[in-house]
């Protein structure tokens, strides 16, 4: 679904190359990447295993540094900035859903997507989590811990609890990866309704073709190249 975007910039990534070592040699894992993200846009990121698409969120999100080349996000480069304050800028500005999950295991699940509203002294966090575990179907689960969750259950609250604190981006790596076809298309609906009704960017990787063909646009790796 193409919208007509005219948006500031909120991230540009400027000839992006990461290399790994393994065994002495040098593998080349993304190779001059270069494109922008402008607010409120969704992109979808699809590729096959391997190609690149998980370090590349990776490195958007300042998790990981590239070995050559800049990233700016809101015209911050994170080259110049401290590991503290790029911190900082993910508690408070970027969602991040990674195919692990990341849920504290000691919080239920209303827990866990309270905690960034907390962190972001956001109020009625309480109520505001109710709301989102109720819209992806979970609030019957709301005091389970993630061990006591389905794979597919643990994914849907790392989801709720990326949306929770209203980020100005979503970095999602297969979101809809361990859900089966009918939660993959609530999933997808709450992320793409989500992010439009929020003006929030949005930032998939998926191999899910009709989820890819809903965002504004789709940028497709191979090898580590963007294939155009």
């Amino acid at each position: 679904m193409k919208r007509n975007l005219k948006m500031k910039k909120l991230y540009k990534l400027d000839n992006i190359n990461l290399n790994y070592k393994v065994n002495g040699n040098d593998i080349r894992v993304l190779k001059n990447i270069n494109f922008e993200i402008k607010k409120n846009e969704r992109v979808a990121i699809i590729g096959e295993s391997g190609s690149g698409k998980t370090s590349l969120l990776m490195l958007m999100s300042g998790l990981e540094k590239p070995t050559s080349g800049s990233i700016t996000f809101n015209n911050v480069k994170f080259s110049e900035i401290s590991e503290k304050e790029k911190t900082q800028i993910r508690k408070k500005k970027i969602g991040l859903i990674f195919q692990q999950f990341y849920l504290i295991p000691n919080y239920t699940a209303l827990e866990n997507v309270m905690f960034p509203m907390q962190i972001n002294e956001i109020k009625n966090e309480n109520n505001k989590a109710n709301k989102i575990l109720s819209d992806i179907g979970l609030n019957h689960r709301k005091n389970n811990l993630p061990s006591e969750l389905s794979g597919g259950e643990q994914q849907r609250v790392a989801i709720a609890r990326a949306i929770s604190f209203n980020p100005e981006i979503i970095l999602a790596d297969e979101p809809t990866g361990n859900l089966d076809k009918k939660n993959t298309e609530i999933v997808s609906d709450l992320l793409l309704n989500y992010s439009t009704k929020k003006k929030i960017s949005l930032i998939l990787v998926t191999h899910n073709m009709s989820l890819a063909k809903k965002c504004d646009r789709v940028i497709k790796l191979i090898d580590g190249c963007i294939i155009v």
